[in-house]
């Protein structure tokens, strides 16, 4: 079980970072992960395909393939999962969900991904289904992300990933009952914890001390968002608790119109985040791409990751 890195040090993460202007002399010691979305249309599969490729090369630890809700996108999400481990040859995670679904039925989905290979599954409690206001566990599935993960132990001895919110999840009392429950999920035989997206470096290592204290020693990844769309993103906070700082709507305004002065600002401010992150002793990222990898690959980039067997 990986040892749960030392509390930070402000100071020295500070220094540490003045130090090093412009991200230089990083060695490139980061491990990455990477995060699609199964596509709609043929046209929207090449594009993820490219993105797949492009990442490929960075020597991704996996790349994962999220689920919709109430398995809405269980037969897209398999074959993207199954394609990128077999043809890509990258390590694929498979998201599952408890979300309308017995446990007999997602067990069966299970059942198949063992089968074609795949041995890592991203387990999550799941969104409530459109329309529901809260989250309700089926009468015969699932309850949570824990009993998940306990059922998917006693199907196969998968590698499993789950999420972990820095800045609560919506649904949890306090910060003190969503550490607990993060614990219940390392308890029940996670191997590591993904964060929800975040933009404030503190507030990670505050999270990750604290879950340090509560005796949570397994990994926990950062999740970074490169901003593709401002608007989007707003929206995706308000669901998922994420705060965005004041100066980042000012960056984004009037960058509407100009896609690529948008891309530019927003590898600047994803790429400083993983910076400070990489101070503070973070070594694993995972990148929800949203599809696209532009902005990840540059990002790795500037923290000093390149392509494997490539030459300085």
């Amino acid at each position: 079980m990986t040892a749960a890195p030392p509390p930070l040090d402000p100071q020295h993460e500070a220094q540490t970072a003045h130090d090093s202007p412009l991200f230089s002399g990083l060695p490139g010691d980061i491990e990455t992960s990477f995060e699609f979305f199964p596509p709609k249309t043929d046209k929207m599969s090449e594009t993820l395909w490219r993105s797949v490729e492009t990442l490929k090369p960075l020597g991704p630890r996996f790349a994962s393939v999220t689920y919709g809700a109430g398995g809405s996108t269980r037969s897209r999400t398999h074959k993207q999962v199954v394609r990128i481990q077999s043809e890509a040859g990258i390590p694929a995670a498979a998201h599952l969900t408890c979300v309308q679904a017995t446990r007999e039925e997602v067990d069966e989905v299970a059942r198949h991904y063992w089968d074609e290979g795949i041995r890592h599954i991203v387990a999550l409690r799941g969104d409530p289904p459109d329309g529901a206001a809260h989250y309700t566990p089926h009468p015969g599935g699932y309850a949570n992300a824990a009993d998940l993960i306990t059922g998917l132990k006693k199907v196969a001895d998968f590698e499993i990933s789950v999420a972990a919110y820095p800045e609560v999840h919506p649904d949890s009392p306090d910060r003190q009952a969503d550490i607990a429950n993060l614990k219940t999920k390392f308890d029940a035989g996670a191997t590591r914890a993904i964060t929800q997206f975040f933009f404030d470096p503190e507030c990670f290592f505050r999270f990750r001390d604290e879950a340090a204290a509560a005796g949570i020693h397994g990994e926990i990844v950062p999740g970074i968002m490169p901003v593709l769309s401002f608007a989007a993103v707003q929206r995706m906070s308000t669901l998922c608790g994420t705060a965005i700082p004041d100066w980042m709507a000012g960056l984004f305004d009037g960058l509407d119109d100009r896609p690529e002065a948008r891309q530019l600002v927003s590898a600047t401010i994803a790429a400083e985040l993983c910076r400070r992150l990489y101070a503070g002793g973070v070594r694993q990222f995972h990148f929800y791409t949203l599809n696209r990898a532009e902005l990840s690959y540059a990002i790795c980039h500037m923290l000093g990751l390149r392509p494997k067997g490539a030459t300085a």
